[in-house]
């Protein structure tokens, strides 16, 4: 976590300095090693306790991930301008909004939803 954050302000404060290569090398550096480091050791490590976790995303997670990514592509010409930036805080929050409102669906006939527990309001 401390990692993330210092990552991050470095993101932040190379932006603010105009060094938009370098604060875009940084912030989509950090997330390609959460997804391809940090993500499959956590599968792993739920597999060693026997927790339910595994890298299947549904159709809702995969389209936000799909779209969530070109939108973060189109902003890589390197030359960032106050739109760009609008544009990729707008997605952030489209998909904080999105998840936030989104329900859980029981797995086949039981009374528990994806994520192991009884949050579904099925009992």
């Amino acid at each position: 976590l401390v990692g993330n954050a210092a990552e991050h302000a470095t993101a932040i404060l190379m932006a603010y300095k105009g060094k938009t290569d370098l604060a875009l090398g940084v912030a989509l550096g950090s997330s390609l090693q959460i997804a391809l480091g940090v993500i499959p050791a956590l599968v792993l490590l739920a597999w060693a306790v026997g927790a339910p976790l595994t890298l299947d995303f549904g159709v809702f997670e995969a389209t936000v991930l799909l779209v969530t990514t070109l939108v973060a592509t189109s902003t890589l010409d390197y030359n960032a301008t106050w739109l760009d930036g609008v544009t990729l805080v707008a997605a952030y929050a489209i998909v904080a909004i999105v998840y936030f409102y989104k329900t859980e669906t029981p797995v086949g006939d039981s009374t528990t939803c994806v994520c192991g527990m009884e949050c579904c309001g099925v009992l």
